[in-house]
C-alpha cells in the first residue's frame, strides 16, 4: 500500500496551516499503517526548496504538479493521476471551501468514499476510520471505506507541530489537464470586506452577538482585543454579520469558521448549537450575557451575568492594568 496523499494548499510562498496539520496527522496515521504520507503541491513554478519543506511536517515525498493553483479542477486531475499511478488508498485535506470542492470531485473521479467535516481519524484493522460530528455535534459518526477513502477535515481539526527541519524528496509529475479544467481562470484575487481579520489564527478571540444591541457595540470589543494585544482578533455570530454589523470573514459557527483559540470571550452571545460547533474547542471560554439562562453558560469555563455596556469597559480596564498599559 502506497499510503496517504495530502493536498498542500499554498499562496505567496507559504503553506496553509490546515494543510500542514493534515500532513502531520497523515504522517502519524501512516506510521500506524506501516506506510508513508506523501504531499502534493499544485501551482505554477513552485520552487523545489519550498515543496521540500513539507518534509519537516512528516511528508516522506512531495509531488509537484505544474498547473493553476486556487482552482479545484486542475488539482482533481493532478491528485487522481498521482493516486492512481502510486496506489494511494487515502487522500486527506485540511479543510476549507477549496478542500471540500476538490475532495468531492476527487471522490467522484475515483469512485471513492468521502467524509467531510472530520474531527478525528484512527486506525482499525489496518484501515483508516474517520470520525465526524452529527446531529448538531451531539453524536459522532464513524466512516469506514471499502475502497479508496477521501477525508476532508473540519478547519483546525489537526494540530500544527513545529517543523522538524527535515527536507522531503521532490518529484515533478506531468499531468494532462482535462479540457474542462482549463475553462476557468483566476483573473484576480479579490479580498472580501474584512478578510484581514485572522480569526482562525488568533490566540485570543473576542466575539460579539446580538446582545451588543447595535453595530457600534463592536467598537468596545475591538478596544478589548487591542488591550490584550499580540495575536488577538474580534469575531461575530451569523446573526450579527447577516445584519451587516461586522464582516462575514469574522463569522464563527456551523456556516462560518471553526476556531480554537487559547481564550474565547463571548459578549452577548446566547450560545445556540450552530455557534457552539464553531468554537467549542477553545481552550478557555468566558461568556458575558445579561440572561443568566443563556445556553452558552452551560459550556463556559467562566460566566459573567451583567450588562455589556458596564461589564466590557471594566474588563478592558482590568486587562490594561494587568498589562501595565
Amino acid at each position: 500500500m502506497a499510503g496517504i496523499l495530502v493536498y498542500a494548499l499554498h499562496y505567496e510562498g507559504a503553506f496553509n496551516k490546515n494543510s500542514l496539520g493534515a500532513i502531520a496527522e497523515a504522517s502519524k496515521l501512516a506510521g500506524e499503517l506501516g506506510t508513508e504520507a506523501h504531499a502534493i503541491v499544485v501551482g505554477e513554478s513552485v520552487p523545489d526548496d519550498l515543496a521540500a519543506q513539507l518534509g519537516g511536517y512528516g511528508a516522506a515525498k512531495v509531488f509537484v504538479v505544474e498547473a493553476p493553483e486556487g482552482l479545484a479542477q486542475p488539482v482533481i486531475d493532478a491528485m487522481a493521476k498521482v493516486m492512481t499511478d502510486n496506489g494511494h488508498d487515502y487522500a486527506i485535506f485540511g479543510g476549507g471551501l477549496l478542500g471540500f470542492e476538490i475532495g468531492a470531485g476527487l471522490a467522484a473521479r475515483l469512485g471513492a468514499g468521502v467524509t467531510m467535516e472530520v474531527t478525528g481519524v484512527g486506525v482499525e484493522d489496518g484501515k483508516l476510520v474517520a470520525e465526524r460530528p452529527i446531529l448538531g455535534d451531539s453524536s459522532i459518526s464513524e466512516s469506514r471505506y471499502k475502497g479508496k477513502g477521501i477525508i476532508i477535515a473540519r478547519l483546525n481539526a489537526f494540530e500544527v507541530p513545529a517543523s522538524s527541519g527535515a527536507s522531503a524528496p521532490v518529484e515533478t509529475v506531468a499531468v494532462e489537464l482535462s479540457p474542462w479544467s482549463t475553462k476557468a481562470k483566476i483573473v484576480r484575487r479579490g479580498e472580501q470586506r474584512g478578510a484581514d481579520v485572522d480569526i482562525e489564527g488568533a490566540n485570543v478571540l473576542i466575539a460579539g452577538g446580538r446582545g451588543l444591541g447595535k453595530a457600534e457595540g463592536f467598537e468596545q470589543l475591538e478596544e478589548l482585543a487591542g488591550a490584550f494585544g499580540g495575536n488577538s482578533a474580534v469575531a461575530a455570530t451569523r446573526a450579527v454579520v447577516d445584519a451587516g454589523w461586522y464582516p462575514y470573514a469574522a463569522q464563527i459557527g456551523q456556516t462560518g469558521k471553526t476556531v480554537a483559540p487559547k481564550l474565547y470571550l463571548a459578549a452577548g452571545i446566547s450560545g445556540a448549537i450552530q455557534h457552539k460547533v464553531g468554537m467549542q474547542s477553545s481552550e478557555n471560554i468566558v461568556a458575558i450575557n445579561k440572561d443568566s439562562n443563556a445556553p452558552i453558560f452551560e459550556f463556559s469555563d467562566l460566566g459573567i451575568v451583567g450588562d455589556l455596556t458596564q461589564t466590557v469597559p471594566t474588563v478592558i480596564e482590568a486587562v490594561k492594568a494587568k498589562k501595565g498599559s
